[in-house]
Formats: C-alpha cells, structure tokens, sequence
C-alpha cells in the first residue's frame, strides 16, 4: 500500500460541484423528516381523534414558534419532494451528463426557493 499519497484533511478547502450540494441536501432533509415524522403524525392523530382535540391542535397551531416548526417541517418535506423527483428523472436517464445535471440541480433550488416562498405565505 503506496502511504505516500496526498491527504487534505481541511474540508472547507474542497469545492464541491451544485449536484453534489444537491444530492447532500437530499440526504440530510431525508435524515430530518426521519425525526419529523412523530410531528406529523402526533397531529394527524390529534386531528382525527374527535372534534374537541381537533379544535385544540388548530388553536395550539396557530402559535408563532409551531407555525415557524411547521414552515421549516413543510419545508424539509418539499426540499426532499422536489430533490426526490430530480433523482428518479436521472435514473430514467434524463439529465445524467455534467452540463445538465447541473442545469437540474439549479432548477431543483429554484422550484424548492419557490415553495419555502409559497409555504411561508400560505402559512403566515
């Protein structure tokens, strides 16, 4: 084993492509919604309990601090539908190459700066 080689252990000195950026963006949502998952479903459980405790999840959602959860939680999840959807486009074989790999990772920021936008208006 050749222990001459080169070794950079300063990460921030790497230039990392958009793609990539991408792609560990992809990961770390999906990592999140992991956790995430126990919000949604505690509400979707106190929402279809009965009427009284629906009521109390609506007034307890109208709070800044869980409206500020929730746009960060609505967030992830469109980052990582958005980010999602351009990983199965490429494994059709659409936009495998470099130049347009990077045009779709551009685009993915694009629609996902567009929806935290939009979720930010529909829930403020």
């Amino acid at each position: 084993m050749n222990k001459k080689r080169p070794v950079n252990l300063k990460l921030t000195s790497v230039k990392f492509p958009l793609t990539a950026y991408t792609s560990i963006l992809h990961r770390i949502s999906g990592f999140f919604l992991l956790f995430f998952i126990a919000f949604f479903l505690y509400a979707l459980r106190q929402s279809l309990e009965d009427a009284e405790t629906f009521n109390a999840l609506k007034s307890n959602l109208q709070t800044p601090w869980i409206k500020f959860v929730a746009w960060i939680l609505l967030s992830t999840l469109a980052y990582h539908f958005i980010a999602g959807v351009k990983h199965l486009i490429a494994d059709m074989g659409f936009a495998e190459e470099k130049d347009s790999g990077k045009t779709a990772a551009a685009i993915v920021l694009i629609l996902t700066v567009i929806a935290v936008i939009l979720l930010g208006v529909w829930i403020w």
